[in-house]
Formats: structure tokens, sequence, C-alpha cells
């Protein structure tokens, strides 16, 4: 039986939404070999934090810990300031959303009575229901039009809108995902993608999301866990795994060598945090700004690159969305960018 030890100067401090895990393991009779080997780390609340790894390196079997679809042999996990064993099982699963690739939507039911089983479930009012599903038709953007319909009925990116959106029913806390996009297409992938990290910027939501595609846990984590072999290998922003790899096996899982995701990771407001000590030249800003396109503090400098080779110019002008003038960016920033803050291959 876990650990599960509920005394004061034991508990983690730990604001809603937070996940905590200290020294979970996990070993399945098939294996000697831990699917999980001490793990312990911190989810902050709100943020989208994405464990990535090859298969078999032990991601999902952490994920799926949390909810208790596995128990762990030791070790304890905490959620909101309690340890998950101190509440009943079908508690614990109506306080987190949990969407996987297979979407799991019940086929003899319409999308309306998918999306609200666990809502009926907490005894919620019909009208609270009812308002509940107009607001996350709209947030997942599928018309009211649906909810009479069946699952077969949807294409599989609508499939997967739904499934989010019952996950989100009861507005938990906490939002597991497995894989969710891995059976989609390409193309819908990708729109699937933005769609989440729309959502989250809404919702700040705590978002735990299983992928082994590098590319995906770069384009929507916060903080990424990096796993092999049950192991935690290393845990930080995008940009650390690229600038500051723990080992070769992060740098190869992440290519970073790769010049231009290093740019995607870097906005211009960096570039000009790290200039604000130098004097504005305005007079030749300003001629700039008047022939040039324009960049944004929040424009990554991947963007910047294709702007720069676009407009034929050395140098592009920085305005807010004032459109107050705040300086300009070109090559010889990127240049001492990457110089100053990338490792060396």
């Amino acid at each position: 039986m876990v650990s599960s030890s509920t005394e004061t100067n034991n508990t983690p401090s730990c604001e809603s939404g937070q996940i905590v895990f200290e020294r979970v393991s996990k070993t399945f009779a098939t294996n000697i070999i831990p699917a999980v080997d001490q793990v312990s780390v911190k989810i902050p609340a709100g943020d989208l934090v994405v464990l990535l790894g090859p298969s078999g390196c032990g991601k999902t079997t952490l994920l799926k810990m949390v909810n208790r679809l596995y128990e762990p042999d030791s070790g304890e996990i905490w959620m909101c300031g309690k340890e998950i064993h101190t509440l009943p099982v079908n508690e614990l699963r109506r306080q987190i959303g949990y969407v996987i690739q297979q979407v799991g939507l019940f086929p003899h039911m319409t999308i309306q009575k998918n999306i609200s089983i666990v809502p009926h479930l907490l005894g919620w009012e019909e009208k609270r229901i009812n308002d509940r599903l107009e607001m996350l038709m709209e947030l997942i953007g599928l018309p009211a039009s649906y909810l009479p319909r069946y699952p077969r009925q949807l294409s599989g990116g609508e499939q997967q809108r739904v499934g989010l959106a019952r996950a989100l029913a009861a507005d938990p806390e906490i939002l597991l995902m497995d894989e969710p996009f891995a059976a989609v297409d390409a193309i819908n992938r990708e729109r699937l993608q933005f769609e989440l990290i729309d959502l989250h910027s809404k919702l700040k939501k705590t978002i735990l999301f299983v992928t082994h595609d590098v590319e995906e846990a770069f384009r929507l984590a916060k903080r990424i866990i990096v796993m092999r072999a049950g192991k935690l290998v290393q845990y930080g922003t995008p940009l650390e795994l690229v600038t500051q790899p723990a080992n070769d096996f992060i740098k190869e899982l992440v290519g970073s060598s790769n010049i231009l995701r290093k740019l995607s990771l870097v906005n211009v407001n960096s570039i000009l945090r790290a200039k604000e000590n130098q004097s504005l030249d305005v007079s030749s800003s300003q001629q700039v700004a008047r022939n040039s396109a324009v960049l944004r503090p929040e424009d990554d400098l991947r963007s910047v690159v294709s702007l720069l080779l676009c407009s034929g110019q050395e140098s592009l002008p920085v305005k807010d969305s004032e459109d107050h003038l705040l300086g300009t960016v070109g090559y010889a920033d990127l240049r001492g960018m990457l110089i100053a803050n990338l490792p060396s291959e």
C-alpha cells in the first residue's frame, strides 16, 4: 500500500490545480524493470506541462497514476494539497478531466449526453447543465445543432473536440491528456494543437499532456518533462531543453542543432530587453519604420527571419499594439543572441 501521510509538516505547499509527485515508482508484474522509477516533480497550477519521451519510457504510466487508473508501488502523489489516496477513487476522478487518443465517446449516446455525464452524476440542475453545454460548444467551436447527433456522425477532429468538452464539463482544475491527437490527420492535428493553446490561455487549467512527438511538445508546452526508461531525465522550458540539454539523449531528442527550432523559442521582446541599456537611434529607427514591415514584441525570431528575407532589409522596426516605436531588430541581433545564449555543438 502506498504511503499517504496527511500530517501537516509532510504536506507539500500546494495551490489549487497543482500536482506533486514525490519519489513515485511503479513496476508491472510482467516486467522486473520499473515502468516509473523514483520520479519527483512538481506541476505548477495553471501550466500546460508535456510528458515527452519514446514509447515505453513511463510517461503514460505516470499520467494514469494521477487519476488512479494505475496505482504506484511507492511514493506519493499530491493534488491540490491532498494525497490522492486519501480520496475515494470516484470522487478523485470527477475532479480530473481525462482525454485519450481513442476519444472514448459512448457511441449509443448523443453528443449532449456524452458531455453532460459527469455533471449529471454530480447532481447539477438541468439549467446549469444546459448553460454549461452552451458555453462548452462555443468554446470548442462546434454549433449547438451538433448536440443531438451521435459520435459516428462526426469527423475524427470533431469527436476529439467533443471529448475535450466532456473532460471540461464539470469544470475540473486538472486535465489529463494521453496522446489525444495521435490518431488525427496532420492538418487537423495542428489545428487542434493551436485550439488547445487558445483554450488553455482562456481557462488556465493545469494540463498534463503525454506525447512522443517532439514538435507537438514544443508547440504546446510551457514546461516539458522528458522521460527515459522510467526515469525523469530533464524538466524545463522548451528553450532550456534546447539551450541547456542535460545530456546527449536530450540533445538528440530535441535536435538542438536545429537553428530554426531555437529561433522559434525566443521572441522579439527578449532581444529588446537585451538591448535596453543601449541608446535608441530614433532618427534611423524612424527611417526604417517608414520603409518596412513591422515586428511586434511577441513575434518569434523564426518569423523575424522570414520577414527580413522578404523585406530585403538588415533590420526591421518593432512597435507595440498602440504603434509606438520600441526599436529595431536585425540580423546582427540574431547572430548576437545565438552566440551569447546557445551552446556550441
